[in-house]
């Protein structure tokens, strides 16, 4: 859906490591990272997250920092989906016709 409305997207997938465990290969202080990080006229990081499952304290952190140095950071449950947060989040912003076509200045 962010690809449709031109967003450049960034996703880390999880793998299969020699033991069978799966996990999303990371370096630094990267556990925790949000699930997508995407990029247009701002960044947005969104956490998504299935049948009710809560944030991990990595996750938490990363929430947490990203906030607070003013980034907009969102979790996306089937809630978010269902309610339009997602599609308001992800559409350009709306210019209107008649201040556009006024030269901003709609009186």
């Amino acid at each position: 859906m962010a690809r449709a409305f031109g967003w450049r997207v960034a996703h880390f997938r999880t793998a299969q490591n020699r033991r069978g465990v799966w996990m999303t290969p990371v370096g630094a202080d990267g556990k925790g990272f949000p699930d997508l990080c995407l990029v247009r006229e701002r960044i947005v990081w969104m956490e998504l997250k299935v049948n009710y499952r809560k944030l991990e304290p990595e996750q938490e952190i990363w929430r947490d920092r990203i906030i607070e140095a003013g980034g907009e950071w969102y979790l996306i449950t089937e809630k978010e989906w269902q309610s339009g947060l997602v599609d308001m989040v992800l559409r350009p912003a709306q210019v209107s016709v008649r201040s556009a076509s006024m030269g901003g200045d709609a009186r």
